[in-house]
């Protein structure tokens, strides 16, 4: 059975499917790994590590793709990429739900066996596997990163000979993965911290990392879904929530805001009014602009200053990251492997709830969208 690897050709991604690591795990298991010459340059791996790893090296992605029994990506397969895989290979990569439809009819029509990344079920035995997670925790770390360098203040005390320096106040909205990541990268640099979440079930763990947990009474009883992901509000649930954050930004310095609807474009939180109100110098690190921004003023893709505050609308973060991004996300797909390869072969068992719940498409059909 043929593993192919090829080139990520997203102007923005660095990552790459396979590590050389991941590479040596996947032959040892009794499979060819077959990777395009330069695939792992962005992540800083070397041919010559795929070599060692025991991998074959291709210039001719086409052939890769015309060969593979199974392609391995990180983003999505374009429409090219999908019509030249063979019938009934498989694929296993990113495929969100929303702006993938295209490619997941090519991939049917071409009776390819699709695998989402996305869609990893938040059970204890897929851990392991749970690329969102994963990439999410480079995502939340990163974009402290980014807010501490446009920040015109240092993040921690500070006390010189020339005066004592007030720490940074960092707003974190949304503790799931990325959120907490961005708690304790903000107080591992000094910061004072707080944060928001509409699920009062993480209070303990925004408290655990040494940040304040800023509280608001809902009407909804119900703030999280099955997959522990934050539902979508009431109106008036909604509405004290955006009261509470109007108050608490005008306080802060920082704020990351990380709040996603799987499905769904991300909720509106700040207002331009907000905006307005908040300290001059202010920063923002809208971590959902690939979904719309948590910012009503975000433009994704881009650093922008509105009312004197600094919007950063970034995208595909973990990308920026991108020896540590490929090394987790390697992990994550060679973790997938084992539910789906018995004996050297594909076996696609669809009784298996990790295997149900990842496979878009098979046997020309759509099965999830």
């Amino acid at each position: 059975m043929k593993v192919c690897v090829i080139k990520e050709r997203a102007s923005d991604e660095r990552r790459v499917a396979l590590t050389p690591e991941a590479v040596a795990k996947i032959i040892a298991k009794g499979l060819e790994v077959h990777v395009e010459s330069g695939a792992g340059a962005g992540a800083f791996l070397s041919d010559d590590a795929y070599r060692a790893a025991g991998a074959t090296l291709s210039a001719d992605a086409g052939a890769l793709l015309a060969q593979a029994d199974l392609l391995l990506k990180v983003q999505p397969p374009t429409i090219d990429e999908a019509s030249r895989l063979r019938e009934g290979a498989a694929v296993i990569s990113s495929l969100p739900a929303t702006g993938s439809a295209e490619v997941i009819e090519a991939l049917a029509k071409r009776r390819v066996t699709a695998f989402s990344m996305e869609r990893i079920p938040r059970i204890t035995r897929a851990q392991s596997m749970d690329a969102l997670s994963s990439q999410a925790t480079i995502a939340g770390y990163k974009a402290v990163l980014l807010a501490a360098a446009a920040f015109g203040r240092v993040f921690p005390l500070l006390m010189t000979p020339a005066g004592t320096l007030a720490p940074t106040k960092v707003f974190v909205i949304g503790a799931g993965v990325a959120g907490l990541q961005a708690i304790a990268t903000a107080r591992r640099l000094g910061a004072t911290v707080s944060a928001f979440d509409v699920r009062p079930a993480v209070k303990e763990q925004v408290q655990s990392l040494g940040a304040s947990f800023v509280q608001v009474e809902l009407t909804d009883r119900e703030t999280e879904d099955a997959g522990g992901y934050a539902k979508e509000l009431s109106e008036e649930s909604h509405r004290r929530e955006q009261e509470l954050l109007a108050k608490t930004l005008r306080q802060v310095d920082v704020v990351i805001t990380t709040a996603l609807i799987p499905g769904k474009p991300a909720p509106r939180l700040i207002t331009t009014a907000m905006v307005r109100e908040m300290r001059p110098g202010s920063v923002i690190v809208d971590l959902a602009a690939a979904a719309g921004g948590n910012c009503e003023l975000t433009e994704p893709g881009l650093e922008v200053v509105k009312h004197d505050v600094t919007i950063i609308g970034t995208l595909n973060l973990p990308a920026t990251v991108p020896v540590h991004a490929s090394q987790m996300y390697a992990r994550n797909l060679t973790a997938l492997l084992s539910e789906i390869l018995k004996d050297g072969a594909l076996q696609i068992d669809l009784k298996n709830e990790i295997v149900a719940a990842t496979c878009v498409t098979h046997a020309g059909e759509i099965r999830l969208m």
